[in-house]
């Protein structure tokens, strides 16, 4: 006679098992990445919030020893408060953010160490309603197999598909719903043990019905969040799985956001394009062939297009949903003169570190737009590995440009990136530009033959002059070089040199 199956109940419970941690492994995700959104430093936030979270399962696990009658109640129970607390865990933290940031910190660790407990409490609950049934060694391999399972599941559709097409707030009360939903199937699995029968089940229809409405409203919740937090008002707002893109219209014209960080104002971002690129275009001669890296808005690329003997440009940007809106949104099309239509731009969606290891072509001038090394993700393309690799694509004749943060906000960040250059081999030419949305704003040029200062810029300039080049490159005292290490992928220096710098700004 062949073994008998699983029965109906175990089934129920093993899939409300792989449920569970799918479930509690998004709330850890969703509160990481909203961390490392708000408080930068990604590797910091998420290892202080798996930390966190890991310990308070096991604190959720020893509690479990004080529950032993009753135990579908208490898993009931238990379900519907995640559902709650958890899913609703990235809506309370955006909103914290916007109407209370000193509280941000608190709330999320308040929040990480609850749900941890919660969760921790569910499987030794979940094992110990199955051990009536299953023996204990099949037990714990199915129990640990559907955990896992749930687990690799959410990881891969977190980044690649809930995120992108929901966002954080709906993905967290999607699956809180779920948690609920796996709350209603325990009411129904055990409706001849529960008892006050009818106050579980109106529990269950209230958490629903609760995180139902705030699914159904979650756009507004993230309308209010984003109002209070942004001064102009909202015109566009998309996420990636990369970043939140955030565009505002305001009496001085458009401005940029990705993460909650400024990128450009349309008001002055002509000053720092043109610093940006004019130096090293200007200077080269006769570029040709160009690249650049990061600057997915187009506005370094329509600089580079004022040279009619450049060929072709290709843009290096990690994140596609940033070429795509500059690409087709007539309000952003309008900002880079549909610089990204030009039939001489490539646009190639990668990443630059890795693109770089992979090319093998060199080009005359080499833009390097990257956001500041606010975490190690970033910090990786400020490295002296990446600035070797970046040598390794340029002419022989050509120049790269960086963009280096503030000299006078960020000084010991702004030489760091200097001596990091130079330990490659290359020479370095560094100078400042002051852009009033961000200060005095620095960039460093760097090749293998002397600079010159050039001879002429393109026609239609706002900013700079042939005359105002030489001021670029002449530093006051309080921006004036110190000594600075070299920064590697082995200790990322940097990172935590411009946190310090930057973080002197914070209330």
């Amino acid at each position: 006679m062949s073994a008998p199956g699983p029965r109906p109940l175990e089934v129920a419970l093993l899939a409300s098992v792989f449920v569970v941690a799918a479930c509690g492994l998004v709330y850890e995700l969703a509160a990481g990445a909203l961390a490392s959104y708000v408080l930068g430093d990604s590797v910091l936030q998420f290892s202080t919030i798996i930390g966190t979270y890991l310990f308070a399962m096991g604190v959720g696990s020893w509690l479990s020893r004080f529950f032993e009658r009753q135990l579908p109640a208490h898993f009931l129970r238990i379900e519907l408060l995640v559902a709650l607390v958890g899913g609703g865990l990235p809506a309370l933290l955006f909103l914290a953010h916007a109407w209370q940031p000193g509280a941000f910190r608190v709330l999320l660790y308040g929040l990480v160490l609850l749900v941890g407990m919660l969760v921790g409490l569910e499987i030794p609950l979940v094992m110990r309603i199955l051990k009536r049934n299953v023996g204990l060694r099949e037990l714990v391999s199915q129990v640990l197999t559907f955990d896992y399972l749930g687990a690799l599941a959410v990881a891969v559709a977190f980044p690649l598909v809930l995120v992108p097409q929901l966002g954080l707030i709906r993905t967290g009360l999607l699956f809180g719903l779920l948690n609920a939903l796996v709350a209603f199937w325990a009411l129904w699995l055990f409706r001849g043990e529960l008892r006050r029968f009818a106050a579980h089940a109106a529990a269950c229809v209230l958490t629903v019905g609760v995180l139902g409405a705030a699914f159904a409203g979650s756009q507004r919740i993230t309308s209010l969040a984003e109002d209070r937090f942004y001064p102009d008002r909202i015109v566009l707002a998309e996420s990636s799985p990369w970043q939140r893109i955030v565009l505002t219209q305001g009496r001085g014209g458009k401005r940029l956001f990705l993460n909650g960080n400024l990128q450009f104002a349309e008001a002055d971002e002509y000053r720092y394009h043109e610093a940006l690129v004019h130096p090293a275009m200007a200077a080269h001669g006769a570029p040709r062939k160009v690249a650049v890296l990061g600057g997915g808005d187009g506005l370094a690329v329509r600089e580079i297009l004022r040279y009619p003997q450049v060929e072709s440009v290709t843009l290096v940007e990690l994140d596609p949903n940033m070429t795509r809106l500059f690409a087709t949104q007539p309000e952003l099309v309008a900002l880079n003169g549909g610089a990204l239509a030009s039939p001489k731009v490539r646009v190639v969606s990668a990443d630059a570190f890795q693109w770089l290891q992979q090319s093998t072509e060199t080009f005359d001038v080499i833009v390097v737009d990257f956001p500041d090394p606010t975490n190690f993700s970033i910090g990786k393309l400020y490295t002296n590995a990446f600035y070797a690799l970046l040598d390794q694509r340029l002419a022989a004749s050509g120049y790269a440009v960086v963009q280096t943060t503030s000299p006078l906000i960020a000084r010991q960040s702004f030489w760091t990136v200097a001596a990091t250059i130079e330990s490659v081999g290359l020479r370095t030419h560094p100078y400042h530009a002051h852009v009033p949305s961000f200060g005095e704003w620095g960039f460093i040029l760097a090749g293998r033959r002397p600079w010159r200062w050039p001879d002429a810029l393109p026609e239609g300039l706002r900013f700079l002059t042939v005359a105002g080049v030489p001021a670029l490159f002449d530093f006051p005292r309080d921006m004036a070089r110190v000594p600075a290490e070299v920064n590697r992928l082995s200790n990322q220096a940097l990172v935590t040199t411009y946190e310090r710098e930057w973080g002197k700004l914070q209330p």
